[in-house]
C-alpha cells in the first residue's frame, strides 16, 4: 500500500466527521480504518476502500468501482474484499452512513467465520 497523509486527514477529519468511533491506523503504507474495532475499510494510494461481500458488492459494481488490488509474493495479484468507495456514495451523508454499516456488519460477520 502506498501512504498518502494528505488524502487520510481528508477521510478521517471531513468525510467521516459526525460519525461515532471511527479512527484509523496505519497498515502497510496505507491506512486501516476501523468503527469501534472493527476494520471496515482501507486506504491506499489516495483511495477509500469498503469492506464488501456477495450482499453489497453490487452496490459497488453499479458506479463502476473495482476491488482492491496489490501484488503480493512473487508478482502475483491479490485481490481482497475490499471495493473503492464511489464519489457519489462519498458526496451524499445519509448514502456514507448506509455503506459505512453494511460494512462495518460485513467486518463483523467475517470475523465469525
Amino acid at each position: 500500500m502506498a501512504k498518502d497523509d494528505a488524502f487520510h486527514e481528508f477521510v478521517m477529519n471531513e468525510l467521516f466527521a459526525g460519525f461515532d468511533g471511527i479512527t484509523s491506523r496505519p497498515m502497510f503504507g496505507g491506512f486501516g480504518i476501523y468503527q469501534n474495532g472493527e476494520f471496515f475499510a482501507l486506504i491506499d494510494s489516495g483511495q477509500l476502500y469498503f469492506k464488501v461481500d456477495e450482499i453489497n458488492q453490487r452496490d459497488y459494481e453499479k458506479y463502476g468501482s473495482k476491488p482492491f488490488v496489490y501484488t503480493g509474493h512473487k508478482g502475483k495479484q491479490v485481490t481482497l474484499s475490499y471495493w473503492e468507495l464511489p464519489a457519489d456514495v462519498m458526496d451524499n451523508h445519509n448514502l456514507l452512513r448506509t455503506y459505512i454499516e453494511k460494512s462495518v456488519a460485513i467486518a463483523k460477520k467475517s470475523k465469525k467465520k
